[in-house]
């Protein structure tokens, strides 16, 4: 998923992109969240960007994308995180916070998707 981790200090913060988007779309904000945060951004499989070059050839739900989510924050050692979901990544993170409630303490939704 092509994780990658800015700063060292403070809160984490988990910045999920949305749907036709990659980790890059959060590039003018990482640099100052990072001097204050540990800031986590990364691809889903989804995005043509992410390892393995996107999911084109198997059908996936909310909920499959929220089990990589989860895999992914538990393969970081990631608890008690902000997590930020532009578009459907809201909605995955929503899936996510309720199988795993320990790994986030805030969701922070930017136009997400009202339902799944």
């Amino acid at each position: 998923m092509n994780a990658r981790v800015f700063g060292n200090v403070g809160e984490t913060l988990v910045l999920a992109h949305g749907y036709g988007g990659s980790r890059f779309v959060w590039d003018d904000v990482v640099p100052s969240l990072a001097d204050k945060f540990r800031v986590v951004v990364f691809d889903w499989s989804f995005s043509g960007a992410a390892d393995g070059g996107g999911c084109s050839e198997r059908r996936f739900s909310y909920h499959d994308f929220a089990d990589e989510l989860v895999a992914l924050m538990d393969e970081l050692g990631l608890r008690g995180t902000v997590f930020l979901g532009h578009s459907m990544a809201g909605m995955i993170g929503c899936i996510a916070s309720l199988a795993r409630p320990d790994l986030f303490s805030h969701l922070v939704l930017v136009g997400a998707s009202p339902r799944f």
